[in-house]
């Protein structure tokens, strides 16, 4: 099955089980992995929200807009630190230069945002208020 062929809520499902498997990745020690997965879960959960309301979603820009965008309506910049923060995580993965600290500190984030994304797809639209 390719990315354009799952649901929204499919992508919602992949986003939350490579939340999970990020975190045992990470408590098994591999952080490299850790961090691709927790990137992973983000955008799959950004995917999801752009599936449901017919966003683009194809490019990491179109990602980043759909972001910029959900910030900017729900006037939540945690939505948007989260997404930096995931960014570094993909990052990590290819250059390996977050320190164990900034992994720790930088992991709540990324919960965070795919928490809140997948609550938009439950409550299926509209700004909170």
């Amino acid at each position: 099955m390719t990315a354009k062929e799952m649901t929204a809520a499919e992508h919602a499902q992949t986003a939350r089980d490579f939340l999970a498997a990020a975190d045992r990745e990470f408590a098994a020690g591999d952080h490299l992995q850790g961090s691709e997965k927790l990137y992973g879960a983000a955008t799959q959960a950004i995917i999801a929200v752009c599936q449901q309301r017919g966003w683009r979603y194809n490019s990491h820009r179109a990602m980043k807009q759909a972001v910029t965008e959900l910030t900017r309506e729900y006037d939540d910049i945690a939505i948007a630190g989260g997404f930096i923060a995931a960014e570094n995580f993909h990052r990590n993965f290819f250059h390996d230069h977050m320190e164990d600290y900034e992994r720790e500190a930088d992991r709540p984030p990324v919960h965070h945002l795919v928490a809140r994304l997948l609550a938009l797809l439950d409550n299926a639209g509209g700004p909170a208020g």
